[in-house]
């Protein structure tokens, strides 16, 4: 059994909290310079650069990349040969988005009661734990900002549903988000499971690296997120929604084993801002 301190955890939430909202994710800024060199736009190539400047600003000068530092969303990866010790693992990540958040500078856009209202100090955050083979232990953090978060939907079809039927559905999610969810997206799709369980798919989805969907059709899930990036791109609502052929920078799906009944899918749409940092103890 490996023993891990609370303290120790709290202390690299508190780290990945500032890294995510510091620094826009690789891939993700891969893709939006991508995007900018496909753009044909004048007013679209204008915002895709300010957003990418804006990325390199805040990394340079450890500043938010945007405002909305979001609701913490905390993925704990926890190796069944694992002990915390010093105290309760939920406890120590709290206390690690709260200290993260608070020495950052961070916005604090928690409200302690989701029908009263009323200030809270950066948390609670939601946390996510798996247990999984060996001894360490993963944690991610991902500031989610509720422009794109408000947008997200979830749909119970028939199981004789087709796939034409599902991507209508997720196409349909995207067009109505619009410039809402200040775009360009990226789209973490959740397919089986339960309700609940698809929304925490789609959510995990957006964790996955965005990559090269051309080259990833030779699996049925990876053409689905091909065909949906091209469709989605042709919606012509651009950066910000003032039009262009860069709405989607990435679409991600994770799928799950579902009941003979039913075929759960969820839409998870984050802003530009895709936000995540890791870090394996």
């Amino acid at each position: 059994m490996r023993k891990i301190a609370a303290d120790l955890i709290g202390k690299v939430i508190a780290e990945l909290a500032q890294k995510a909202n510091f620094a826009l994710r690789p891939d993700v800024l891969a893709a939006l310079k991508v995007g900018l060199k496909k753009e044909t736009d004048k007013p679209s190539r204008k915002i895709l650069k300010a957003i990418i400047e804006n990325a390199s600003v805040a990394k340079k000068e450890n500043l938010a990349i945007c405002q909305d530092t979001g609701m913490a969303v905390v993925f704990a990866e926890i190796g069944q040969q694992v002990c915390v010790t010093g105290g309760l693992l939920i406890k120590a990540i709290n206390q690690g988005i709260y200290s993260g958040y608070r020495d950052g500078c961070l916005r604090d856009s928690i409200v302690a009661n989701p029908l009263l209202r009323g200030a809270s100090d950066f948390g609670p955050a939601l946390i996510h734990t798996e247990i999984v083979p060996g001894d360490k232990l993963k944690l991610t953090v991902l500031p989610k900002g509720f422009g794109c978060e408000n947008k997200g939907a979830v749909k119970m079809f028939n199981p004789t549903a087709g796939l034409p039927e599902i991507k209508e559905f997720i196409v349909d999610t995207v067009r109505s988000a619009g410039p809402d969810a200040c775009p360009p997206f990226v789209l973490g799709v959740g397919i089986g499971g339960t309700q609940d369980y698809a929304c925490l798919l789609a959510k995990k989805a957006l964790l996955k690296r965005i990559t090269n969907h051309e080259s990833r059709i030779t699996n049925r899930i990876r053409k689905l997120e091909t065909e949906l990036l091209k469709e989605i791109n042709k919606l012509n609502i651009g950066p910000m929604g003032l039009g262009g052929r860069t709405t989607c920078l990435g679409v991600n799906i994770e799928t799950y084993p579902t009941h003979i009944a039913g075929l759960p899918v969820a839409v998870n749409i984050s802003c530009h801002a895709l936000r995540s940092a890791s870090k394996t103890i």
